[in-house]
């Protein structure tokens, strides 16, 4: 027998696609090669900048809880993405995974060839 509360569900939020949060990140990706969308205490999101580190390919970070709007841009990536962890990285305005998408992306040598 459980309580009320582990029978209610999360309430959904409504995230708007033409907002002015979503075309940032729309302009965000469709403006730079390579962009990484991150926290800047999260382990992961050190990892997937470190592959771009080891290859010398500059990614445009962008720290979500450095930014008064960034569970808004969070949200917005949730949409996109199908999921609103971090990192979410991008290469040529598609989406290429998280932190142990992108390490496992350069130990494959996958990663690399984005960029010859």
């Amino acid at each position: 027998m459980g309580t009320v509360v582990s029978t209610l569900q999360r309430p959904t939020l409504y995230v708007s696609m033409d907002s002015s949060h979503a075309q940032f990140v729309r302009d965000t990706i469709s403006g730079n090669k390579v962009v990484i969308f991150s926290k800047s205490y999260c382990p992961y999101c050190s990892m997937a900048k470190e592959q771009f580190r080891k290859i010398n390919v500059k990614a445009t970070v962008i720290e979500l809880d450095q930014r008064d709007d960034g569970n808004e841009i969070q949200a917005v990536l949730g949409e996109m993405t199908g999921s609103r962890t971090v990192p979410r990285c991008f290469i040529d305005g598609k989406f290429v995974g998280g932190g142990t998408d992108v390490k496992r992306l350069y130990e494959q040598g996958i990663l690399q060839k984005y960029f010859q």
